[in-house]
């Protein structure tokens, strides 16, 4: 999700470029030949293009050498990856479903944060409706099934299902049916559904009474609701994530305080607890809704369960041992902050000494809890970054940790990039930093199961949204990456698509085009797969060309 992942989002001046109107109308992707102009041994025929569109985008990377294409397929043949390999797409509810007073959905702190500041948010206006998944969800699984996927990543609305955040203050029968009837709807169509409990929204009740995350208190209330939708679903659930990316909203909006009405002052002093002492507590949460289903429904519902973390890779902004040690810091202050706890029981040792008493602290039953408390790690990757030792924390800015001593930069010392620049997404693109984060959690975290929970670029800068080629590269090569780690000894179990429809990207609002899927406001939210959708699912029906 752009808005939380990658880190540097914040760092992009968000442009509104114009777009035909009309584009599921006008251009149509249709399954017709490859214009000659293309290399037919390459593209075979249906990959959505015709002679006009072609003639429509003339800012198609590589269109000036045709022959650059074909490196958008070479990617491995989906039969080579494990039988039960999951292939899908995500979305969450906070950025699909809409129908935010509807249903007896109580309101979340996402909806009190846009209503009050609807000006800092792109379709603003669109916040309480989104692309009406919530009404739209049979329509949209037949999309998804259209797709080929055959696991769909999706998260539960704790506003939805409990409105006030508490059983005791009443279940929402209406949304706990909505959730019901999509999972039976996802399984009748031969789609697994991959369920986050939290993805980012919870009930503003729970915000109000207990100060959200940094309040320990809130650990029960998500053992409660994590109760009830295992009593619920779990007998079809089969694969939980308890929460995405907690360590990023720690940074984001508790030490660089973006949508945060009343965050700490750590942005003028750099001596930030709050971001601390929010993770911790999620991490809490975590492990005490991983204890609660191994101890009352593993057994019986034979599912597994883990957690979701954002994730880049830092390579050295140069030689020298201190930029060296700086991008291991910084990997031990984004990816560590939250596997170690979930793998060995504690923070890194750098953590502790560089954050030191605002760092808090498990008990000996926390520590115990906490270690071995997952069943798989999701990753969420976008992009990666050179890492720079900084000592002057005055310099260290946007997502950055102020603690860790270092700044990530696009360009390392000798002027060079990793990867290079997809002016079309916003982002730079480097599908090795894939595999060493994968080789990375293994060496480092006992070999665990992975999942690749989000992967996926924006598609903004281009005439017509349909036609988003830049993302079929991107996708080729990130599913190259993640075969080559498989075949070297990582033990990754799937990988999803972020996004499968265009999603309300926070600030961003659904102006970057996330989905696989596009959604047309112009025309009564008409869905209608794009190219790189189209391109996915002959690769995961075995006919791409290799």
């Amino acid at each position: 999700m752009e808005i939380l992942s990658p880190l540097r989002v914040w760092k992009t001046i968000l442009t509104i470029l114009s777009v035909a109107l009309n584009p599921c109308l006008s251009a149509k992707v249709q399954d017709s030949h490859i214009p000659e102009t293309f290399p037919l041994s390459d593209f075979d025929s249906g990959f959505g293009l015709s002679t006009t569109q072609i003639g429509e985008t003339a800012t198609i990377p590589y269109r000036s050498s045709l022959g650059d294409l074909r490196k958008f397929y070479h990617c491995p043949k989906r039969r080579s990856f494990p039988p039960n390999f999951l292939f899908g797409a995500g979305t969450s509810a906070l950025q699909v479903e809409g129908a935010a007073s509807e249903g007896g959905r109580g309101p979340g702190i996402w909806d009190d944060r846009i209503n009050r500041n609807k000006e800092a948010f792109i379709d603003g206006d669109k916040f309480p409706t989104m692309i009406q998944h919530y009404k739209r969800y049979k329509e949209d699984v037949q999309h998804l099934k259209n797709l080929g996927i055959n696991s769909y990543r999706m998260s539960i609305s704790w506003s939805r299902v409990l409105p006030d955040g508490t059983i005791e203050g009443g279940v929402n029968q209406e949304g706990v049916d909505f959730y019901n009837h999509l999972i039976d709807e996802l399984l009748a169509n031969g789609i697994t559904p991959f369920v986050t409990i939290l993805h980012f929204d919870y009930p503003l009740a729970i915000q109000e009474k207990l100060n959200g995350f940094l309040n320990s208190s809130i650990v029960n209330y998500y053992k409660d609701y994590c109760e009830l939708l295992f009593k619920t679903y779990g007998d079809r659930v089969k694969h939980w994530t308890t929460m995405n990316e907690p360590q990023i909203v720690g940074l984001i909006t508790y030490m660089h305080g973006f949508d945060n009405d009343n965050p700490e002052p750590c942005q003028a002093t750099k001596l930030c607890k709050q971001p601390y002492t929010v993770v911790h507590n999620y991490i809490l949460c975590h492990a005490a809704a991983v204890k609660l289903y191994r101890e009352k429904f593993q057994a019986t519902q034979r599912g597994e369960i883990g957690i979701v973390i954002g994730s880049e890779s830092f390579e050295p902004y140069s030689s020298k041992s201190e930029d060296v040690a700086a991008a291991e810091r910084l990997t031990d202050f984004l990816i560590g902050w939250i596997l170690d706890p979930v793998v060995y029981g504690d923070y890194p040792k750098i953590m502790r000494d560089l954050v030191g008493n605002r760092l808090p602290n498990f008990t000996e039953d926390e520590k115990n809890m906490v270690a071995g408390s997952t069943d798989f790690i999701g990753i969420n990757y976008y992009t990666s970054h050179f890492a720079k030792h900084e000592t002057n924390k005055t310099n260290i800015s946007l997502t950055d940790n102020y603690d860790a001593l270092g700044s990530s930069e696009d360009f390392n010392a000798e002027g060079k990039t990793l990867g290079y620049l997809d002016k079309y997404g916003g982002n730079f693109v480097y599908p090795q930093g894939l595999y060493n984060i994968l080789q990375h959690i293994k060496k480092k975290y006992q070999n665990p199961k992975i999942y690749i929970t989000e992967n996926g670029i924006a598609s903004f800068n281009i005439t017509n949204p349909l036609i988003d080629m830049h993302r079929i590269k991107y996708l080729a090569t990130h599913l190259n990456y993640t075969k080559a780690a498989i075949d070297d000894g990582v033990r990754v179990g799937g990988y999803f698509v972020w996004a499968a429809f265009d999603t309300f990207e926070f600030r961003a609002g659904f102006s970057r085009n996330w989905g696989i899927i596009h959604v047309d406001f112009n025309n009564n939210l008409e869905r209608c797969t794009t190219v790189a959708g189209k391109w996915y699912k002959r690769f995961l029906n075995h006919v791409i060309p290799h």
